[in-house]
């Protein structure tokens, strides 16, 4: 198994090699601000995201404390993969597969990974698709999110030729 960080101007479709993973190279500290901003945003009211009071209570609360809106985790971990995985994207194809593992709490920080699960043909000359496994873990190596995305990426031999 390769490993590898990318965070480079590379990242088109050739550049990518099934079975390889690679450690992006920034974390994000989850701040009170990413969740009660975002969660309010989408209308996720729920005690577990707004309610101290409430977590604090063992009958409420099986965490202690508020938990971090799983949508917030997960797009944390896909903007951290981005800047490897993204920067040559032409269409997203697909997300899949979701899975939010560990809880994530303010102040934790998550970590992303990305595992190069298939590649194949685009139908077009100029792109190919790529799915990848992207996860996320926290400061303390805990699995918090998994998650299976599909794209179609540039052809460097073609888009470098323009």
């Amino acid at each position: 198994m390769k490993i590898a960080a990318l965070t480079s101007g590379d990242g088109y479709f050739e550049d990518f090699e099934v079975g390889a993973i690679i450690r992006h190279a920034r974390g994000k500290t989850v701040t009170e601000m990413d969740n009660v901003l975002i969660t309010n945003m989408v209308m996720n009211t729920a005690h577990g995201h707004f309610n101290e009071d409430a977590m604090k209570k063992a009958a409420q609360g099986i965490f202690g404390q508020r938990v971090v809106f799983g949508g917030i985790n997960l797009s944390m971990v896909i903007g951290l993969a981005a800047q490897d995985t993204a920067e040559q994207c032409l269409r997203e194809l697909g997300m899949d597969k979701i899975r939010l593992l560990s809880p994530v709490f303010h102040g934790d920080t998550l970590y992303a990974y990305t595992e190069v699960l298939e590649k194949s043909e685009g139908d077009r000359s100029d792109a190919g698709v790529v799915r990848f496994r992207h996860y996320g873990v926290n400061q303390d190596d805990k699995l918090c999110v998994d998650a299976e995305r599909t794209v179609l990426l540039k052809r460097k031999s073609y888009w470098s030729q323009r």
